[in-house]
């Protein structure tokens, strides 16, 4: 059974930074990439970023690109989110994933492991 443990949420300041961390107990079977997503009180999920595992390529929702930074370890089956300067509205519940392709990673749907997730809250 594989397990996804995000770290990093907490309480932070408008303007500050966080990283958050993302920790497989084992690179899921037939896990070709990684995504972050995340819901905010009575909004949907959406999705935040993504990164392949072998190239490291990267993909990221147009309202945190330039803000956010995903990266990954593969020795350490861990990926990172870098959240730059903070706004209220990045206030979520952030979920990693891991998916089984590389084409699509904004689709929810193609994700088949998920964490259960880290709470972000951003004050103004």
């Amino acid at each position: 059974q594989v397990q996804l443990k995000e770290s990093g949420g907490g309480l932070v300041q408008a303007g500050t930074s966080l990283r958050l961390s993302c920790v497989a107990s084992k690179r899921p079977s037939g896990s070709l990439a990684m995504g972050w997503f995340r819901q905010a009180p009575g909004k949907e999920r959406e999705f935040v970023a993504g990164i392949s595992w072998n190239i490291g390529a990267s993909k990221y929702a147009d309202s945190v690109l330039g803000r956010f930074t995903v990266s990954r370890d593969i020795t350490k089956t861990t990926v990172y989110l870098d959240m730059y300067n903070l706004r209220p509205e990045d206030t979520a519940v952030y979920y990693c994933a891991s998916t089984y392709t590389v084409t699509d990673l904004a689709n929810e749907a193609t994700y088949n492991y998920w964490g259960q997730g880290t709470q972000v809250t951003v004050s103004s």
